[in-house]
């Protein structure tokens, strides 16, 4: 029996303005996968996280999850059907605590799943323990990183869109994100992972989809990848 179809992308197109920026993007997760979109900077990776998540609509394709047609639904919408984004920048409500940021996403998931509360994500997150008292935008950029996450699970999705979760942190606290994420896909959490740094990539995601211009160019395992150094030296290499 095949796995479940989390989320899904058919032949999207998506512009701003007048400018196309993606053209024509498949790609598919299933129930369990970690799945890392890599790409140099600028060649669509936030933009068709932006389009899974209703922010950045596409003109042209469907979108899908868990099987269900999302074209020209608002993000709540595609949030409440199971679809939890943790953008680039963060977002973090910066005058609430860090438990409020928690408590203003907790919902169940679109199967009444409510795996994720305050104590499973502190426990998760113990990082986050002795910050829940403080106000968010008194965080540092790593832990402002590590509350959006854990904001994301308390909705219970279905699927995690993770777009550039290392991006301008130190060392240490990518290490720590990291560990994050292979104790999420241990858990079989279904994640899509934006990254432009593919060795972050290489020991948490089981697949690999690359992206170049706006247009998939690879799909494989991580494995696949790791081997094939025509693709890295074409599409990932600085």
């Amino acid at each position: 029996m095949s796995a479940r179809e989390i989320v899904a992308a058919e032949g999207i197109d998506v512009f701003y303005g007048t400018s196309q920026i993606l053209f024509g993007v498949s790609l598919s997760v299933t129930e369990g996968q970690t799945m890392a979109l890599l790409g140099r900077n600028g060649a669509g990776k936030s933009t068709t996280m932006k389009a899974l998540a209703g922010i950045a609509p596409p003109s042209k394709g469907v979108v899908r999850v868990l099987g269900k047609a999302m074209h020209g639904a608002k993000p709540h919408l595609i949030a409440r059907a199971g679809l939890g984004f943790v953008p680039e920048d963060r977002q973090v409500f910066p005058e609430h605590s860090v438990e409020d940021n928690l408590l203003i996403a907790a919902k169940k998931g679109p199967d009444g799943q409510d795996y994720w509360n305050l104590a499973r994500v502190y426990e998760m997150l113990p990082l986050l323990t002795p910050l829940k008292d403080r106000m968010a935008g008194n965080l540092s950029g790593g832990e402002q990183q590590m509350l959006t996450i854990a904001r994301t699970l308390m909705g219970n999705p279905s699927g995690l869109l993770l777009d550039e979760p290392s991006e301008g942190l130190a060392p240490v606290i990518v290490e720590r994100i990291g560990e994050l994420l292979r104790k999420l896909r241990d858990m079989g959490v279904t994640v899509l992972l934006a990254e432009q740094n593919m060795h972050f990539c290489l020991g948490i995601a089981s697949h690999a989809t690359v992206i170049d211009k706006g247009q998939i160019v690879y799909r494989d395992t991580i494995e696949a990848l790791r081997k094939d150094e025509t693709v890295k030296s074409r599409y990932l290499a600085l």
